[in-house]
């Protein structure tokens, strides 16, 4: 059989096999299909809204002057918040880390995030970032915890 020949027969015979499929079978489709596929991988569906904000999530220029003044949060939180420049550079822009980048958010006030975003040459929005990651960990489990004990952590409070 000729390869070209092959090639055509291959193809309307996948052709016909999907639309049949499709007419026979009830499948889930727009964001119930989205999430069964990828809410186990971290990735919970984006709104238009939040699409049309991302692209001011990406303005730090790592210049640091966000994380003036973190020292005393970086040691509370035993190393797991390590700044918020390395937050919003690292942790803010893989939708699989948002559990983990959600927990260190939760060193930071919005009151603190405010006060960066004055200082902020590139006006990052810093409150609109964590919004933004708080919101997707949630729709995915929420901040990871942490076990009850981590000897790399000061003991919690109770």
């Amino acid at each position: 059989m000729p390869p070209r020949f092959k090639a055509i027969l291959l193809l309307a015979l996948y052709l016909v096999k999907t639309v049949f499929r499709r007419l026979f079978t009830s499948r889930k489709s727009g964001i119930a299909a989205f999430r069964a596929n990828y809410d186990a991988d971290g990735l919970p569906p984006v709104s238009l809204a939040e699409r049309e904000a991302m692209p001011d999530f990406s303005r730090c220029i790592a210049c640091g002057l966000c994380d003036r003044g973190e020292s005393g949060r970086i040691a509370a939180s035993g190393g797991a918040y390590r700044g918020l420049m390395t937050l919003v550079l690292a942790g803010s822009r893989s939708m699989p880390d948002y559990r983990a980048a959600a927990y260190s958010f939760s060193f930071v006030t919005d009151e603190v995030l405010a006060q960066k975003e004055q200082i902020c040459p590139t006006q990052v929005p810093f409150r609109g970032i964590a919004r933004f990651v708080r919101d997707k960990a949630s729709a995915v489990g929420g901040a990871l915890p942490l076990p009850p004990r981590v000897d790399s952590l000061p003991p919690r409070s109770a």
